[in-house]
């Protein structure tokens, strides 16, 4: 899992477990949040995996680059997307926790 974290960039991955804590705080403290932190964190992955595939692309466009090693950046920028978005689901459940019975 460590690797993972890692391999995802630690900067983007902290930031998006930064945000994970602050979900898991608001839903105790401030549930009316919840929802706009998921989709914090959704967006933060997203940028996240854009600025990957952004420096990909300049790498690739400077240099004859094999398609193995193409493939294995496009995994490794696709982490941080799952990342948020397993916070966003994360957020989704609190929520549907927290609603009120009919």
């Amino acid at each position: 899992m460590f690797t993972l974290f890692v391999e995802g960039g630690i900067l983007g991955m902290a930031i998006l477990t930064i945000i994970l804590l602050a979900l898991l705080l608001a839903a105790w403290k401030a549930p009316a949040w919840i929802k706009e932190i998921g989709i914090i964190a959704l967006v933060g992955g997203v940028i996240w995996t854009l600025m990957g595939i952004w420096q990909m692309a300049g790498i690739i466009e400077a240099s004859d680059v094999p398609s193995t090693v193409i493939w294995g950046g496009l995994r490794v920028t696709v982490i941080s997307l799952f990342y948020g978005l397993f916070i966003y689901l994360v957020s989704l459940i609190i929520r549907i926790f927290q609603k009120p019975r009919i």
